[in-house]
């Protein structure tokens, strides 16, 4: 598994990030800390947390100061107790204040991701095939970074956009005049080698799309015991993806009912950032 950017892509958005913060100079650290004074710095969690991001010290102090040297890096998908070092930084001691925040904002959203998704694979029960995946609402710009994270905590990925896959939301089942009808349109136009998914928000439209040979069927908004009766219609005929009030707390069941993904929002529109500090260590 590789939770890792493309270097172009992790260049970009890390750019972004320090224009924003450092676009106009760092007037406190260039008047008070003298450019030769040295420093070593470790980031230690405040809380236990799973690891990733590490790549994402490594290009923020690249791109303020290629002196400053990254070590101790603890890999990705490593649950860290509260306390611990992820990752230590040396070099210039201007260079290692001027990077700090945007390192650390970085770290805590990632890893608040991460740590979330283990949270609801943890639940699955053991030895499921059940997939806990993430959804398109992600913070907008980082996107490819937050899909990164929900893998190093044991999640999969959803589609990557809307050009990635063909999913027929409700919006489009009423604008193509029914759920054949959208998936009979999707199937003419799209590439043989994409499948077929469709949304449906009544146990009626699950059969309309069985029938119209979806490929996938996403139960948006099913309670259990809708959930349960779907499974017993599929009979294995297509996935099934549970989406729409998922909390931590239905994970389990709804594995043990049978469904094959299990949608969830909230490993991305909903992860509290943990809580990472930048401790000095040395002069």
């Amino acid at each position: 598994m590789t939770t890792q950017l493309p270097p172009i892509e992790l260049t970009r958005i890390v750019a972004l990030a320090l224009a924003e913060d450092l676009g106009r100079g760092d007037i406190t650290t260039d008047a008070c800390v003298p450019p030769d004074v040295l420093g070593v710095c470790a980031f230690r969690s405040r809380a236990e947390l799973v690891v990733t991001g590490g790549a994402i010290i490594g290009e923020v102090f690249r791109q303020i100061d290629p002196a400053v040297r990254v070590f101790d890096l603890v890999n990705d998908g490593t649950l860290l107790s509260s306390g611990a070092v992820l990752a230590r930084i040396s070099g210039p001691a201007a260079s290692l204040l001027k990077g700090e925040r945007v390192a650390l904002n970085f770290l805590q959203r990632l890893c608040g991701v991460a740590t979330i998704t283990r949270r609801y694979v943890d639940a699955l029960p053991s030895g499921s095939k059940t997939r806990v995946v993430d959804t398109r609402k992600t913070t907008p710009g980082l996107r490819a970074l937050e899909r990164r994270a929900v893998r190093a905590g044991g999640g999969h990925n959803h589609r990557e956009d809307l050009g990635s896959a063909v999913l027929i939301k409700d919006n489009h089942v009423a604008a193509a005049g029914g759920v054949s009808a959208a998936i009979q349109r999707c199937r003419e136009q799209a590439p043989h080698t994409s499948r077929i998914e469709c949304e449906v928000d009544s146990l009626a439209q699950l059969e309309e799309a069985l029938a119209a040979r979806a490929d996938i069927v996403l139960l948006d908004n099913f309670d259990d015991a809708d959930v349960a009766r779907a499974v017993e219609l599929n009979r294995g005929r297509a996935i099934l993806e549970a989406s729409g009030n998922i909390t931590l707390a239905r994970i389990t069941k709804l594995a043990q009912i049978g469904v094959d993904v299990i949608s969830v929002g909230a490993l991305t529109h909903s992860a509290p950032s943990v809580d990472i500090g930048l401790d000095w260590e040395e002069d």
